[in-house]
């Protein structure tokens, strides 16, 4: 959350907003842990609110980082990550496929090969628009936008990868298993 009250102030709605759209392909919170975590943020001195009043709606709070919460950005975006386990469900039954219908796998490993072709396809026309909108900013790594550039990038390895682990291993099954390429 800091890291997008970085580059810009945002009610906790549109911060919610923010999420889904920018950074949900890596992170996700649901909308009922944003406004806890604001208020802790508060509370340490991180962010401040200021209230807006609006016409047909009640007022709103929007957030912007401190200083302080700047600061603490900066040392958390170059502190060591803890390794931790991934939980992946597809490979977790893929573990396990060879005592399945292989039918049923072919089908559920296409239908995810087909699920992440469809976000890579997403993710691609994100990363033209960037580059046609952005252009030279995306190359410049104290931008923002090459911040956004750079997470994107994570995305579409991902989802490139992910639908090509699914299309071997489907192939794999409608071979019977027969080669190791």
């Amino acid at each position: 959350m800091l890291g997008l009250l970085a580059r810009e102030s945002l009610s906790g709605y549109d911060l919610a907003s923010r999420m889904r759209e920018r950074v949900g392909f890596f992170w996700q919170a649901r909308h009922s842990q944003i406004y806890p975590e604001l208020a802790r943020l508060e509370g340490e001195g991180m962010v401040v609110h200021r209230v807006v009043e609006q016409r047909d709606r009640p007022d709103k709070k929007v957030y912007e980082i401190t200083d302080a919460g700047l600061e603490t950005l900066k040392e958390w975006v170059t502190a060591p990550v803890k390794p931790r386990a991934t939980r992946d469900e597809m490979v977790l039954k893929a573990y396990s496929i060879w005592l399945s219908d292989p039918g049923k796998a072919i089908d559920l490993f296409r239908e995810q090969q087909r699920l992440h072709e469809e976000q890579l396809l997403r993710y691609e026309q994100i990363e033209a628009w960037m580059e046609d909108e952005w252009d030279e900013d995306i190359g410049l790594p104290d931008s923002p936008r090459f911040a956004s550039y750079a997470a994107l990038q994570r995305g579409i390895v991902h989802e490139r990868g992910y639908a090509e682990w699914c299309d071997w291993v489907a192939d794999r099954l409608e071979k019977g298993g027969a080669g190791t390429g």
